[in-house]
């Protein structure tokens, strides 16, 4: 008997499967060796965002928001480490933080939305753009799929996990 759970991720683009249970176990195991202790002898926790995300498109709904959740929690962001944004608001009034920040565009709509952009999302995809908020610095802006695509296609969510790779990466070398 074959292991359709095996053959279910693997068409997700999941190589590798671990438990929660283990996956917590390890983040708490990590967090534990990572407490930072101050000359006062008070423990403080290391941050686990070295920025701020702004997350542009349509804010996710039902299956969406939990995907979206999902992301969140595996990246390890605080709520004051992420916003969503709306393409259609002016991008003149986007102030940005005194901290690096990394934004995503939901599909490809959005992208060109903010960027500038003509180029279909398959031509945007894996590529740092740029948003201009008329500020000193640009915003780096990596473009992925929109959320309920990714629900209807399941293989795309492999290819929005390496997008937001992309995206901590930018933000961790910015």
């Amino acid at each position: 008997m074959t292991n359709t759970h095996s053959a279910f991720l693997k068409e997700m683009g999941i190589a590798e499967w671990t438990s929660r249970d283990a996956v917590q176990s390890a983040a708490e195991v990590s967090q534990q060796a990572n407490i930072q202790h101050s000359p006062d002898g008070a423990q403080s926790s290391p941050r686990a965002s070295s920025g701020m995300w702004w997350f542009f498109g349509n804010e996710p709904q039902g299956d969406a928001q939990i995907l979206f959740q999902n992301m969140i929690r595996v990246l390890g962001l605080a709520k004051s480490e992420w916003a969503w944004k709306s393409p259609g608001q002016s991008l003149s009034q986007l102030s940005a933080p005194e901290m690096p920040v990394v934004a995503i565009a939901f599909g490809g709509p959005t992208a060109q939305k903010i960027t500038g952009e003509r180029d279909p999302l398959p031509q945007l995809r894996e590529t740092v753009l740029a948003l201009n908020t008329g500020g000193e610095e640009e915003i780096p802006v990596i473009a992925s799929f929109e959320l309920n695509q990714v629900l209807a296609k399941p293989s795309d969510k492999a290819l929005l996990w390496q997008d937001i790779l992309l995206a901590r990466s930018v933000l961790q070398n910015g």
